[in-house]
């Protein structure tokens, strides 16, 4: 047996210790662990392990054994099919979102979950988050050629009482459809629906489809970032349901939670234009030739990008043929935290930051970011 064939079955040992892997995978790993004694030994480990877990038990398992064992699961299960490198974050999310809603029992699939957004929040059931989060998650499935369970009339609804619906009325308008057809289903029939959808984006997620363009109807984006922000978002709505359930709910890893911020730091330019064409009435007041900020973020998915300020560029620096402008300050902040605040979960004005140079330049960054959230 070669070395390259060991890993691969070795790589099955986490799913295979969680009766997770195809027979034909088990039989195989098995007549491998009679002649292997290292893979044997951790086999007897993760065997011994994952016998202490059970759907009927509580997910806050002393020393955070389930996390532990899910981790190397996700670390180690040899992919069928390649994964795109954007893919993991959104496998991972949805495999600790899952976890989370098998030890929910029925008195906690009544609670009621607060999503907070830049304009309000909503207050949804778990089985109505898993909806919301469906909703968007089948136009990322379109764009690879499964099929829309969300699927309806194109007309937008206003939403919360406004005279002319805002451009992602549509994102809530899926939701509602879904938890309206699901209303008198049981909760575990909608956590199996959100769990398969999901599973199926993630079989269609290969490299070669990272260039495909999702339409949300307001924007359009590549794949490739869609799953990223699809990512967040069940991270950050499956922490709200943890909150209101009471659970623990671990944070991104360094490397997912990088790609995170990486994603929000390119659209802040945007949110940036948007805010100011808001303020100045359709019209751009530029204060200054190509202002940047520079935002440091430390701690796990530590990096450096330089936001600017008066007109979007390129994701790769200045225009062509351009100096790169000296930034006129820099903000220095905690990578979790400039996640909550892009999801609107903090408050910018109390969010401990290092600040460095132009104050005002700094204030207007920082009021952006929530921009970026959405209900």
């Amino acid at each position: 047996m070669t070395e390259q064939e060991h890993d691969a079955l070795r790589g099955l040992l986490g799913a295979w210790a969680l009766r997770a892997c195809r027979p034909d995978e088990a039989a195989e790993l098995e007549r491998h662990l009679g002649g292997c004694r290292e893979c044997a030994q951790e086999a007897d480990q993760l065997s011994r392990a994952a016998g202490r877990l059970s759907t009927d038990d509580p997910l806050d398992q002393p020393d955070g054994l389930r996390q532990q064992v899910l981790d190397f699961c996700l670390t180690r299960r040899a992919a069928g099919r390649p994964l795109a490198s954007w893919a993991a974050p959104y496998a991972a999310e949805t495999a600790k979102l899952d976890a989370l809603l098998r030890d929910l029992g029925r008195a906690e699939w009544q609670e009621v979950a607060e999503l907070p957004w830049h304009g309000g929040a909503l207050r949804l059931r778990p089985a109505e988050v898993l909806c919301h989060l469906a909703g968007v998650d089948a136009l990322v499935g379109a764009a690879l050629g499964l099929p829309d369970p969300a699927a309806g009339p194109t007309g937008r609804v206003p939403v919360q009482g406004t005279a002319v619906p805002p451009p992602w009325a549509g994102l809530v308008e899926r939701g509602e459809r879904l938890a309206a057809g699901y209303a008198q289903a049981p909760p575990q029939q909608v956590r199996q629906f959100w769990r398969t959808q999901s599973q199926a984006l993630l079989r269609e997620a290969v490299p070669e489809a990272g260039d495909r363009t999702v339409d949300y109807g307001f924007a359009e984006v590549r794949v490739r970032d869609a799953f990223i922000d699809r990512a967040f978002e069940t991270w950050i709505h499956g922490e709200d349901v943890a909150r209101a359930v009471a659970y623990p709910y671990a944070q991104p890893s360094p490397a997912h939670l990088r790609q995170m911020v990486d994603l929000a730091a390119r659209m802040l330019p945007g949110a940036l234009v948007g805010r100011r064409q808001a303020a100045y009435a359709g019209g751009l007041a530029e204060k200054g030739p190509g202002r940047t900020v520079r935002l440091v973020i430390e701690g796990p998915a530590a990096g450096q990008w330089l936001i600017p300020l008066d007109r979007p560029v390129e994701p790769g620096g200045p225009p062509s043929g351009s100096a790169e402008p000296e930034p006129v300050a820099e903000l220095v902040m905690d990578g979790v935290e400039f996640c909550q605040l892009a999801a609107a979960h903090r408050d910018p004005e109390r969010l401990p930051v290092g600040e460095y140079g132009d104050r005002a330049a700094i204030r207007e960054v920082l009021a952006a970011v929530p921009l970026l959230s959405r209900p």
